[in-house]
């Protein structure tokens, strides 16, 4: 009988043990693989979806949090841009792309974007990747709406469907749950799905575009209830008051698209000077982000590898347990020949394949993990995120997995070299 053989009939021998050390060391190995392969790939996404805007402007606490509630929806901003402000922005320079927004009404759990026609046009969800309607057109006229994929996908919506939104919450009627105290339903006005979206792989597939001037008229409308004027609001009613945005995305005029034209760094030190206003570098910012975060990914790199260590502790406890029960099996292997050079390879080679197994499971279960994952932020947030398992981690991992089982073998394979064949033929009892 060769020695692989007997290494491997000694592992299914103890294969509940073995089973669950293999599981151990394949969720540590796992586990550290798909936080090395998501730590970039998040940061990729996240950029992705910050669009062709070249700055953001807004009214909210910090640039960061003007990005996250402007572009990805995190929360409606609270603080508005009035009319007056809105006209300075647009008349302070020859803008390539002026496009106001208005967030904070929604539709089920997805946002309402109220902005401009020019939308569609000149605003990429992802830059170098235009808007593409799946169905219908976009918006032309007041109470039309436009519908992202993943809210189409998930709500059901089709061309022609019309919908009542909810302001301040994320909840509406048409879900069946019960709104919060202050948010209300535009019950009086309808809108019509006029277009669905094609995904873009951003946040803004689970959104829904509409134009401001609705926005505006529903807003109006409550107004003039506050006022105790009950009443049929047309867009001949609104006052300045009513009409405000919550941002505005600006972009500069460049000869090339891919590349920061020469003027944006005076422009974004000249809007930030106006400290009426907050002003974001989109791109920037979520670089900003990561760069905060990435102690927190050098944190869960350690947990991951001292979970590793432990598996390893694992395969030695397990090893070490099973001696006992093998002291026989190793005194009659000595009796029929076997040197105490040969045991000891034996059980170390038992120990470097739990670790060689574990560490191949680990590999399939982050794959798993990286899928899981790509789905779930997908149509949890709509952002597409493209982990790519890096073959030489994948492989220093495996190696070093292998190499800690190894290593915990080394205790029981001295323990074994050790045995003496008077001792484990000893009648039993």
């Amino acid at each position: 009988m060769s020695d692989l053989s007997i290494v491997l009939r000694s592992l299914r021998t103890r294969l509940f043990s073995t089973a669950t050390v293999v599981t151990l060391v394949a969720l540590s190995a796992g586990l550290l693989l798909a936080i090395l392969s998501l730590r970039s790939a998040g940061e990729r996404a996240f950029e992705r979806g910050t669009g062709n805007a070249h700055l953001l402007v807004s009214r909210d606490g910090s640039p960061l949090v003007s990005v996250l509630n402007g572009l990805f929806y995190a929360n409606a901003p609270r603080a508005p841009i009035d009319a007056a402000k809105l006209a300075e922005l647009r008349e302070s320079f020859p803008w390539a792309m002026f496009v106001p927004t208005a967030i904070g009404d929604s539709y089920r759990s997805f946002p309402v974007v109220a902005t401009v026609p020019e939308f569609f046009r000149v605003f990429e969800p992802v830059a170098g990747e235009p808007w593409v309607l799946a169905e219908g057109r976009p918006f032309e006229k007041n109470f039309e709406i436009v519908v992202g994929s993943s809210v189409a996908r998930e709500s059901g919506l089709r061309l022609g469907a019309r919908i009542v939104l909810t302001h301040g919450s994320h909840l509406s009627r048409e879900g069946g749950d019960h709104a919060h105290d202050h948010a209300h339903v535009h019950e009086e006005y309808a809108y019509e799905v006029v277009g669905i979206l094609k995904p873009t792989g951003s946040p803004h597939d689970r959104a829904l575009f509409s134009n401001l001037e609705s926005t505006w008229i529903l807003h109006a409308h409550d107004r003039f209830e506050r006022e105790g004027a009950h009443r049929t609001v047309t867009e001949a009613d609104l006052a300045d008051s009513d009409r405000v945005v919550t941002g505005v995305l600006l972009r500069l005029p460049s000869r090339d698209p891919n590349s920061a034209p020469p003027a944006l760094v005076s422009q974004y030190e000249r809007l930030r000077r106006d400290g009426s206003i907050t002003v974001a570098m989109p791109a920037n910012e979520v670089r900003r982000l990561f760069d905060i975060v990435s102690s927190l990914d050098v944190l869960f790199v350690a947990m991951a590898a001292a979970t590793l260590v432990t598996a390893a502790a694992a395969i030695l406890l397990s090893m070490i347990n099973s001696m006992a029960e093998r002291r026989r099996q190793v005194a009659i292997l000595r009796v029929l020949g076997a040197s105490r050079a040969r045991i000891f390879w034996l059980v170390l080679t038992e120990s470097t394949l739990i670790g060689l197994a574990g560490a191949g499971a680990g590999v399939a279960l982050c794959v798993l993990v990286l899928f899981a994952a790509t789905q779930w932020m997908l149509a949890a947030h709509g952002i597409v995120i493209a982990p790519a398992l890096d073959p030489r981690a994948a492989i220093i991992v495996a190696m070093s997995t292998t190499a800690l089982a190894g290593l915990a073998g080394l205790v029981p394979s001295i323990l074994a070299y050790r045995t003496s064949v008077s001792s484990g033929l000893r009648p039993l009892g």
